[in-house]
Order: structure tokens, then sequence, then C-alpha cells
């Protein structure tokens, strides 16, 4: 797998949204409980217990999301002889909020870095592409296809759905169709880390190329923990909300109306 770092690539006005969705990400990953003992490698069962009531509470999973079917018990954080306590929930979960909620949650330090790498190197351009308040909701739009997308082909699956790599892979689909030939930095393991500028229609259309034949099982031993098809999925939705906006499409009618005596001409952000 290429390591991206860096994509030639200008931008026009600062990428304010990526980068508070960044720092949105370190922070509630900062917050979660049981983390800080996994990353020093010193978790307890104790922590453990804590972090899966809090996955519980606020991660997505895919049997409620389409049968709408809460857990009746839960764990609620405390030990219990080798293992963790469980017990009825002491909150009301809504499976459509888990969604949002599930999207700024991260299993460790490496999930969640290379997931904001991502972000920061191809997010920029779509927010400038889009402008601020248009990107925020595409963002939140893939995030949604993308947990509805594979809780659709793992509808009884209760494992907790967490990660922001659906609603980037979304991003990453808009890239393509945008700027299919700009330039991205990227390393490439090969006994050292090689550094090679590439097209970006090459990076990203390997990276999806992957992500397809992970989701069917090829190349994967075992049952994976990460979320496959989720990635398709976002990807595809990005790129289709995008194609709107490919070089080369029309751009929408102006409205006739008159403004102070002259034909009203909005301004257009994308």
């Amino acid at each position: 797998m290429v390591i991206p770092v860096h994509d030639v690539n200008p931008v026009r006005r600062t990428p304010v949204v990526t980068y508070a969705l960044i720092g949105a990400n370190v922070l509630v990953f900062l917050f979660m409980p049981g983390l800080s003992g996994s990353v020093a490698g010193d978790s307890s069962l104790a922590q453990t217990c804590h972090l899966h009531a809090f996955l519980e509470h606020y991660a997505a999973v895919p049997r409620e999301l389409m049968h709408h079917q809460l857990a009746q018990l839960v764990p609620t954080g405390e030990v219990r002889g080798a293992g963790c306590q469980l017990g009825p929930p002491d909150y009301v979960k809504s499976p459509v909020l888990s969604v949002f909620t599930a999207m700024f949650l991260h299993g460790g330090w490496l999930h969640l870095l290379g997931n904001m790498l991502f972000l920061l190197i191809f997010g920029n351009n779509i927010e400038d592409r889009m402008g601020h308040v248009r990107f925020a909701l595409f963002y939140v739009i893939c995030g949604y296809a993308a947990s509805y997308g594979f809780a659709l082909f793992n509808a009884d699956s209760t494992d907790p759905l967490i990660g922001a790599s659906g609603a980037i892979a979304g991003v990453l689909g808009a890239y393509l169709v945008l700027y299919p030939k700009a330039r991205v930095w990227v390393l490439v393991p090969f006994l050292v880390f090689l550094p090679l500028r590439l097209p970006a229609w090459l990076v990203l259309g390997f990276w999806f190329a992957l992500q397809a034949m992970y989701s069917s099982g090829e190349g994967v031993s075992g049952e994976g923990t990460v979320a496959y098809a989720a990635h398709v999925v976002g990807f595809l939705a990005g790129m289709l909300l995008a194609w709107p906006l490919k070089p080369g499409t029309p751009p929408p009618p102006e409205p006739r109306g008159l403004l102070f005596g002259r034909r009203a001409r909005p301004r257009h952000t994308w």
C-alpha cells in the first residue's frame, strides 16, 4: 500500500472545516475511555470494560441500523470476574445519531493518524472546490452512506462500527473525479520507503481497487476488523456527489430576477 504524504494542488482558501474535523477527531480520541492505557501498553481489564461500554453507547451497530433492534444487555463498564459486567442500558440510544457519533471514534493511534493523514491531504481541495458549508454536509452524507451501505451487507452484525474512514473515502472519491491529474507524493515500501510523485487517478484508483478486493474477501486472512465495504460505498457516494462539479459539466442556470435594477448574479462558492 502506498502512503500519500503531499499533493501538488494549491488551494485558494483556508480549509477551516477540514482542520476542524481533524481537531474534533483528535480531541474525541484523547477523551475516549480506556485508550490512554492501551497507548502505553498497560491496558487493564477495567479500562477495556469501560471502553466497551463507551463504544456500545456511541458506536454504530449494523443490526441496530437495519432492524432497530437495540441490545437488552450491554457492558456497564464494570468488571465481573474475568470479564465485563452486563446489564440493561441506562440510556436511550438513537441508531441514526450513532452513525454521526461513530464518525469521530477510533480504535487506536494508527487508525486515527491514518485517517487524518488522508483527510488533511485530500480534504482541503474538496473543501476549496465546494465551499465550507457544502463540504461539511458532503462529509456527513458520505459518512452516513458508508455506514448504512456496510450495514446493508451485514444486517445481522452486532460488532460496533467506528471511524471516519467512510466519510474520508467519500473525499477520496470526489478528489478522483475533480482532480484526477493532480500529482501526489507517496511513499512506496520497497525495502525502504521510496518517494514517488504519481497522478491522483493512479493513487486513488489503486486504493479503491484494494478496498473492493478486500471487501469481497480476497487477500484477507480470517475475519478482519476493517469495514472495507464501508470504504467502497463511501468512495462511490463521494464520486456521485462530486460529479456535477466535474470540469466540463455545464454550470446550473442563473436566476433571471432583478436586484437593484440589475440582473441578479449569484456568487458561486464551488
